[in-house]
């Protein structure tokens, strides 16, 4: 008596994903010490004491740095599967990947022209 008939196992699949994250964090909760020690609140950076505070200003560029890198993950992202299946696609997806090609080296150029991949 499934309204939606052919979305039993998409249901499934959903209470599955929704439980799991909420199994995780009861487990945690349960397994975790109850006192909270002075340690606990220190921040834990490789093992070194921490120096200073954390509200420090960092430089813009590593944060262009980041987003440059960020785009060009997404692209192989979203290349790889197109190379995989580029036997069974036409001519249409090979220009809409040409397209997309383009707009990411505009944003290549741009970004260099900018001095966004400088480091120093």
């Amino acid at each position: 008596m499934f309204v939606l008939s052919g979305y039993e196992y998409f249901l499934g699949f959903f209470l599955i994903c929704s439980l799991v994250p909420v199994l995780a964090l009861t487990a945690s909760k349960v397994v975790r010490p109850k006192t909270p020690g002075v340690e606990s609140y220190t921040t834990y950076e490789s093992g070194m004491e921490p120096i200073g505070g954390a509200w420090i200003q960092f430089n813009i560029r590593y944060y262009m740095f980041a987003l440059v890198f960020v785009v060009f993950d997404v692209e192989t992202v979203f290349l790889y599967p197109w190379a995989v299946a580029f036997h069974k696609l036409g001519l249409l997806a090979f220009i809409e990947a040409l397209v997309f090609i383009a707009i990411l080296t505009i944003a290549l150029v741009y970004a260099w022209r900018k001095g966004a991949l400088e480091w120093s």
